[in-house]
């Protein structure tokens, strides 16, 4: 599929690492103009110098979800060096008040509206930061990154479900009211994806990957090559007539 998203302008926000950093390397690979936002400047910089010299088109900007203005700044800066905008990834989320999310019962509300905050309210200033965009080049995609959890039943985490839940609304809201001017939204609800930083870091004990293989009907775990290709295929134009879906990328282990 070399070549797919020739020409096509996207931003992805949350970008530095993980299913970001797969994802921006699958869409510049194939062809797009690709904007690296991420709070992590650094890490987003390192990506995008990386991908420029082996011969694509990426650049980082600074972007700080949980502010307007840096929303505001991110696209700004996005949308002149793109010279418009044709797609945008909102993959960011708060993944350190994932730990302290407890119960209905014991949860800090800290913890509850930081997490909101970040995976909600941050994805609806992405989006009203991308839509004029996308509007005036005729039509574009948005794309979020939600999660089975929303989907789910779990004894834990009631906010990041409630937030991925809320964001899946967000997400249809946009499909309905725009979709007549050529503009599609979707989620990808990934499953249970290792990262390359959780390998490294050896976060995930091995007791918990085999528990993981025994529930699901797949040979093995997610990769967040996995996501990034789903990814790609919904930022292009095959999938111009895909809109309001949450799209479940998870070897089996929630079916719907």
């Amino acid at each position: 599929m070399q070549g797919r998203l020739t020409g096509k302008r996207i931003i992805v926000i949350g970008s530095a690492t993980g299913i970001g950093a797969a994802t921006v390397t699958r869409l510049a690979r194939e062809g797009a103009r690709v904007c690296a936002a991420d709070i992590n400047i650094q890490g987003a910089s390192g990506l995008a110098e990386a991908l420029t010299a082996s011969g694509t088109d990426v650049f980082a900007t600074p972007i700080d979800v949980a502010d307007e203005a840096s929303v505001q700044a991110a696209f700004a800066d996005a949308l002149t060096r793109l010279g418009g905008l044709d797609g945008a990834h909102v993959n960011a989320a708060d993944l350190k008040t994932i730990f302290a999310d407890s119960n209905a019962v014991d949860e800090d509300l800290a913890v509850f509206d930081r997490t909101l905050t970040v995976n909600l309210r941050g994805a609806l200033l992405c989006a009203r930061a991308a839509l004029p965009a996308l509007l005036e080049a005729g039509g574009g995609a948005i794309l979020f990154t939600s999660s089975g959890a929303a989907d789910s039943a779990e004894p834990e985490r009631p906010a990041y479900a409630a937030s991925k839940s809320g964001l899946n609304a967000l997400m249809r809201h946009i499909a309905s009211r725009w979709g007549r001017k050529g503009i599609t939204a979707n989620c990808i609800a990934p499953g249970f994806v290792m990262t390359p930083e959780m390998i490294a870091g050896g976060q995930v004990p091995p007791s918990l990957l085999d528990a993981f293989l025994r529930s699901t009907p797949s040979t093995r775990v997610g990769a967040v090559d996995d996501i990034a290709a789903m990814a790609a295929m919904l930022l292009s134009d095959d999938a111009r007539w895909i809109n309001g879906q949450v799209i479940h990328v998870n070897g089996g282990g929630l079916m719907r």
